[in-house]
């Protein structure tokens, strides 16, 4: 019986002993924004198959591991076995965040650990430990920089943002994200390229530092007052040096990232001054040429020219219009065609805009056109300044002349054009009818609608197995509802032609329509390089597929970029003319 007892105990002792453990163990409890935690999820037994929690769900980042450890020993003929996971991880936000369960595999059987619940303070002086090796950390090394040209201009003066990364010698940068872009909201924007990242030295902060230059925006203020642009954030990934060195003498480097903000700016624009302002002024800033050019003066009736109207400069060319000239009625004027050659350096816009005007004259003579004035804002002298064209005096050669008022020798006008048939002739021949009229019951209108329903009947079986039909196309309906909205919204466009905004939401909205009426695509799927595959599979042409996406990408921009009513007119012009060379030209 003791011995039975014996065996028990040791059973029970063994069962105990060979009991798996799988825990998580955290370096403190309690850390401020700024600190990192160690946390480690070790275990007594070999498993496979190791599951972490999502620390991006619980709170936390990882910037170091997983490092594995396994370490095995044996003591007065004992073995101990020792398996952990580590992490180093830092907070994303302050309160009490909870790091939830692992879990791995062992022996056949899921094991998961406790929860862990982390406390999170603001932020908080980290002490030097006289006995840890210095480390360098990137958080002293690691800066960017929003360098603005001005901080006070005027309304639709350009300024320049140049983001900069600046990074000490002894650190080096592995990667980069854009975690927030800038907005430039009340701003007219366009960023400038950069193909190559080049680093570069510099004194920053009284020490010498390298940096590259990240992006680069020309800006033009629209409105007066103190704008924000929101700031440009990165999470970096930088290598940092331990202060430790390895067996051969070189220095040991680990892994560090960083987020990194360039602040948020303010920039004080001032309004254009009021003194001096021309009445014709549509909101010209910079320095201008302005000139009046017809292709000719001298032509026969019947014959056009054209009327250029150009400014050249540097300034905001394509925030403003050109001015209209008024012409005599005896000239008919059409609509102008709108060209821009513009350039967007880092000093701002550079180069020309111009409308040129078809003009058809209607009689024989000598036709003035008036002088014209374009007025601008000199950002130079800080005055407007108005250049006048000189007047144009178009010669019409031959034709049939304006209509004279010369009287005639008795003192009458006289008279262009008379009156042919003043009265209509008075008809001799009559038509008589009898007023009395047959029964109906009986006639064959009363016979035709009784038989009437029983005709219908098949009609009405034949309608129905087509409805079903139809209801049950269920692509086909698709395709008729799609083009249904494309032509409806193209015809709201249409009709907000006057209305910028408005036009550019209801022409996207068709364009979009059109690609889900013909390609039987779904507008999640309508990304740039799927349109542009399934329309050239579809034997479309290049370059009116270009033109597709060009117009596409440039609505959205077009609603919040000024705009003229030739450039609206323009762009649905355009947009009628895609829409039918795309429908002669798929397959």
């Amino acid at each position: 019986m003791k011995k039975i007892i014996v065996l028990i105990v040791l059973f029970i002792t063994n069962s105990l002993l060979a009991q798996v453990k799988f825990e998580a163990n955290v370096s403190k409890n309690t850390l401020g924004l700024n600190e990192r935690l160690r946390i480690e999820f070790s275990m007594n037994d070999d498993g496979d198959n190791f599951v972490p929690p999502n620390f991006e769900a619980c709170g936390f980042r990882v910037v170091g591991g997983p490092s594995q450890s396994i370490s095995q020993s044996w003591i007065n003929g004992r073995s101990s076995f020792q398996k952990a996971y580590t992490y180093i991880l830092v907070p994303i936000q302050k309160g009490t965040l909870t790091i939830k369960q692992a879990a791995i595999e062992i022996n056949g059987q899921i094991y998961k650990t406790s929860p862990v619940r982390i406390n999170v303070t603001n932020a908080v002086d980290l002490p030097k430990d006289p006995n840890q090796a210095p480390v360098v950390r990137a958080d002293d090394n690691l800066y960017l920089v929003a360098d603005i040209s001005k901080t006070n201009p005027y309304v639709n003066e350009p300024i320049t943002v140049v983001y900069k990364l600046y990074f000490s010698y002894n650190i080096g940068i592995t990667n980069w994200r854009e975690l927030n872009k800038p907005k430039y909201n009340d701003f007219w924007s366009q960023n400038i390229d950069i193909k190559n990242l080049v680093a570069e030295e510099a004194l920053f902060k009284g020490e010498r530092y390298r940096y590259v230059v990240l992006r680069k925006t020309v800006l033009y203020p629209q409105k007066a007052g103190k704008l924000e642009i929101e700031p440009l954030s990165l999470d970096i990934d930088c290598q940092v040096p331990t202060g430790r060195r390895n067996f051969f003498g070189q220095l040991q480097l680990v892994e560090d990232s960083k987020r990194v903000s360039a602040g948020s700016k303010v920039i004080a624009v001032k309004p254009l001054p009021e003194a001096g302002k021309p009445a014709d002024f549509s909101g010209a800033v910079g320095k201008f040429d302005f000139k009046v050019t017809p292709s000719r003066t001298g032509l026969k009736n019947g014959e056009s020219f054209d009327l250029d109207i150009k400014v050249t400069g540097t300034g905001n060319l394509k925030l403003f219009s050109l001015p209209k000239p008024i012409v005599p009625s005896s000239l008919e004027m059409y609509d102008p065609e709108h060209s821009e050659n513009v350039s967007t350096p880092l000093s701002g816009m550079t180069g020309s805009i111009a409308d040129k005007y078809t003009v058809i004259p209607q009689d024989k003579g000598n036709f003035p056109i008036k002088a014209m004035r374009f007025s601008y804002f000199d950002l130079g002298s800080g005055t407007y300044k108005t250049i006048t064209s000189p007047d144009i005096m178009i010669n019409v050669l031959d034709g049939p002349g304006v209509a004279s008022s010369n009287p005639t020798p008795n003192g009458t006008p006289k008279v262009a054009a008379t009156a042919n048939k003043a009265f209509a002739f008075i008809k001799q021949n009559t038509s008589l009818s009898n007023i009395e009229s047959d029964d109906f019951l009986g006639s064959g209108m009363f016979y035709g609608l009784m038989l009437l329903p029983f005709l219908a009947i098949p009609a009405l079986i034949l309608f129905r197995k087509r409805k079903e039909a139809e209801d049950a196309d269920v692509v086909g309906n698709k395709k008729k509802k799609s083009n249904a909205l494309a032509k409806k919204y193209l015809s709201e466009a249409q009709k907000q032609l006057k209305n910028k905004e408005p036009f550019y939401i209801a022409l996207e909205k068709a364009m979009h329509n059109f690609l889900k009426a013909k390609l039987s695509i779904e507008t999640s799927d309508m990304s740039k390089d799927k349109i542009t595959e399934i329309l050239l599979s579809r034997n479309a042409e290049t370059e009116t597929v270009k033109e597709f996406i060009t117009l596409t990408e440039s609505c959205e921009l077009a609603r919040y970029a000024p705009s003229t009513s030739v450039t609206i007119q323009q762009d649905y012009d355009k947009a009628v003319e895609i829409i039918s060379n795309l429908e002669k030209q798929i397959a």
